[in-house]
């Protein structure tokens, strides 16, 4: 352990009511199920315990952000700093009044659209189709279906580094596809979402349906973090690395999905480097093909692994 974490041990726990780890695998919480160890991992018990934990933390603190661990690869040095964990944390989810749904942000998109149709709303049902938590669609503007998080999102709530909460609207946030512009010391907690008022039956189809369509063309049975790759404009990443002739290559474990060429599966034992160094070559053919250079959908934090 760097004596520089030793401080982490000394810091004034009094009050704080989450979960700290310490030397965490962080493959318990990747949907590619491999990857490092986080020198420290917290649970936070509410938004309150959230607050409290950054602010005492040591401002040297690197810190990183863990819902469902799709969308995160952690590298197989591990990650020196701390992971904040919110699934299973920040799991609020309350109907709100105009036809609003408030949900925190390690709540499950997946389970916000379920809610969502279930209470006779409409609007939300694409995040079926999202594999992470609220968190994570504010943080990256995640869609799905044509629809992307911050077209419903009516306010949007975030904590900084001194554990003080803010509130943003819409138009107070730089967003686009795939991409949110807030501080770098600033984290969505959670959001309130505008939804139409329609027929239960009419949203919980529009789910089956999109589940359906789904699992015809994504490998939802694999170990994945979803997309890799954000498509570039007028054009899809899939079909760049489809025609790269990439599907089905790997190099270890790590295999591009003959199903859909933008996604990674993890078919074994695959290390986080196995992983990247696909992407590496993923990103190498289509530039090589194609004369395109792909940007990541997915984060890669930590270190690798010493030789």
């Amino acid at each position: 352990m760097a004596d520089k974490y030793g401080q982490m041990l000394q810091i004034d726990c009094d009050g704080l009511t989450g979960e700290l780890r310490h030397d965490e695998p962080m493959s318990r919480h990747s949907s590619w199920r491999t990857g490092g160890s986080a020198s420290w991992f917290y649970k936070p018990s509410d938004i309150d315990d959230l607050g409290r934990f950054l602010n005492r933390l040591p401002k040297e603190t690197r810190i990183a952000w863990c819902g469902l661990g799709s969308n995160l690869l952690v590298r197989d040095g591990g990650f020196d700093g701390v992971v904040i964990s919110t699934h299973k944390a920040l799991k609020a989810l309350w109907l709100t009044e105009k036809n609003g749904i408030y949900a925190e942000a390690g709540v499950p998109g997946a389970k916000l659209a379920k809610f969502a149709a279930k209470n006779s709303l409409c609007g939300a049902e694409f995040m079926i189709g999202i594999p992470g938590t609220v968190g994570g669609a504010l943080f990256m503007n995640a869609g799905c279906f044509g629809v992307e998080t911050w077209q419903i999102v009516r306010h949007a709530d975030t904590i900084n580094r001194k554990g003080e909460t803010l509130r943003r609207a819409p138009n107070q946030v730089r967003w686009g596809y795939r991409s949110v512009e807030i501080d770098a010391l600033e984290w969505f907690t959670g959001a309130e979402f505008e939804l139409t008022p329609c027929k239960t039956e009419h949203g919980q189809g529009k789910i089956r349906n999109f589940l359906k369509k789904r699992a015809a063309t994504q490998p939802v049975q694999t170990a994945n973090a979803g997309s890799v790759f954000r498509n570039p404009n007028g054009d899809y990443a899939a079909r760049l690395l489809d025609a790269a002739g990439l599907k089905g290559y790997a190099i270890g474990a790590a295999r591009v999905s003959p199903v859909h060429a933008n996604f990674i599966e993890n078919t074994g034992h695959a290390s986080a480097c196995d992983i990247e160094l696909l992407i590496d070559h993923m990103t190498e053919r289509v530039d090589a093909l194609h004369g395109i250079q792909l940007e990541l959908e997915v984060k890669i934090i930590g270190e690798k692994a010493q030789q």
